[in-house]
């Protein structure tokens, strides 16, 4: 188990970049993983596995708000002395075209408002072209379960 507060946000996610920490598993599970990271703003790489895809083939829109909630709330937390966790108080979603395994995914996240309580961040899911799969604006707040004491 990692002790999350002996690394800052960018250094934690830089460790699980490079497989020095473990992804998460549900990240995994749909192979969704980090790319970069710095203050405010966050890249993550998401090749869809099958079981993240419905019957037709494409990505569920389950998994995609999945994928751009993890990008929100990450690109938050970078802007902590320690990495907490960030708890998604709202999520609006457009779903713009399918997102299909095989391809490799960027999904990118910018903090545009930072606060102590409240941080609004919004989050595209773009194909190697650069055309947008999906775009997100969500707004996040610290888990307080996680606060340094």
């Amino acid at each position: 188990m990692t002790d999350w507060t002996q690394r800052s946000p960018i250094e934690i996610l830089d460790a699980m970049r490079d497989g020095e920490l473990p992804p998460w598993p549900q990240d995994e599970l749909i192979g969704l993983s980090v790319g970069a990271a710095k203050p405010g703003v966050v890249e993550l790489r998401w090749d869809p596995t099958p079981e993240a895809c419905n019957p037709a083939g494409a990505a569920h829109g389950g998994y995609i708000a999945m994928a751009l909630d993890n990008a929100v709330c990450m690109a938050a937390a970078t802007l902590g002395d320690t990495f907490v966790p960030q708890l998604t108080m709202s999520l609006n979603i457009d779903y713009l075209r399918a997102v299909l395994p095989g391809t490799a995914y960027t999904v990118r996240a910018e903090v545009v408002h930072p606060g102590k309580s409240r941080s609004v961040v919004n989050g595209q899911i773009t194909d190697p072209t650069g055309k947008v799969a999906a775009q997100a604006h969500a707004s996040v707040t610290p888990n307080r379960a996680f606060l340094p004491a």
